[in-house]
């Protein structure tokens, strides 16, 4: 009988570069950002007395108290668009953003149990987030552009069609932000608890720092506010979804460039400070 017997040598060893973003490993694990998804999604609705239709009642019911309040009550102008209308594109986009980076920012601290348990690519979670916020957002949309047609066959919106090419860019960017400051908080969560009770309070004063109840036409365009608001990374987005849905929007070119930027940096960054905390994130947790 022949001798089969060979002599093996494995070598195993960490990632030498810690800096690397893993874009490559979260590609290949693709379908467990499906389950993700999926299991966020059941889980979310599930022993619900209403389910998925939480999806439209709430930003419906949250447009007519911004209505109710903003336009009727502190005399806001929507530029001649429906209020309805108005407040519900302005809702659709931002909820998407803060829902992202607000789930995002806790994706240590939530799956803890998970992660000491069996490894994969850490960023599959934080992308399956940023996925089921873009669902959400997506059948918030549908309700949008149903309500659209109604008014443009009532001769009372405009959209501008020509821009709608744009729509998943803005979308995508949009996502891409809250994607990017949501792991970036969640990397700093680890050692500063109290980072989470600062996401929830300062995501509500963001969204009155952007024009989300209002046009940033409202504002004096020679005034201090007005160009602090230029600066503002949700500015362009927000203006620019509600310009292509309603026809209604004013974009500066310092603001589309803050925008750019913001996202690359915050993308960047934290993908790279998540990467580098996941290695040690169970000692500190």
């Amino acid at each position: 009988m022949s001798n089969n017997n060979k002599n093996y040598h494995v070598h195993i060893d960490g990632d030498v570069n810690r800096w690397s973003l893993n874009i490559k490993d979260v590609w290949q694990y693709r379908d467990l950002i499906i389950l993700f998804t999926k299991r966020t999604m059941t889980l979310t609705y599930k022993q619900t007395i209403l389910g998925p239709l939480w999806l439209i009642l709430t930003p419906l019911l949250t447009s007519v108290v911004y209505a109710a309040v903003f336009q009727g009550i502190a005399g806001i102008s929507t530029n001649g668009v429906p209020a309805l209308l108005f407040y519900l594109c302005s809702h659709g986009l931002w909820a998407f953003y803060a829902s992202s980076l607000k789930r995002n920012s806790t994706t240590f601290l939530s799956n803890a149990n998970i992660f000491g348990k069996v490894y994969f690519p850490r960023l599959t979670i934080s992308f399956s987030t940023m996925l089921t916020a873009l669902v959400e957002f997506l059948i918030e949309f549908a309700m949008i552009f149903i309500l659209l047609l109604y008014y443009i066959a009532r001769g009372e919106a405009h959209p501008d069609w020509a821009l709608f090419v744009l729509l998943p860019v803005v979308i995508l960017i949009t996502g891409l932000m809250g994607l990017g400051l949501g792991v970036l908080i969640s990397a700093l969560t680890t050692k500063y608890r109290d980072l989470t009770l600062l996401v929830d309070f300062g995501v509500s004063l963001w969204m009155y720092a952007t024009p989300v109840v209002y046009p940033i036409s409202q504002l004096d365009p020679m005034g201090w506010m007005y160009r602090i608001m230029l600066f503002n990374p949700m500015t362009a987005p927000m203006e620019l979804f509600r310009k292509i849905m309603l026809g209604q929007g004013q974009l500066e070119l310092v603001s589309v460039i803050t925008t750019l930027v913001f996202a690359a940096f915050a993308l960047l960054v934290g993908s790279l400070i998540f990467n580098r905390v996941e290695r040690t994130f169970i000692d500190t947790v």
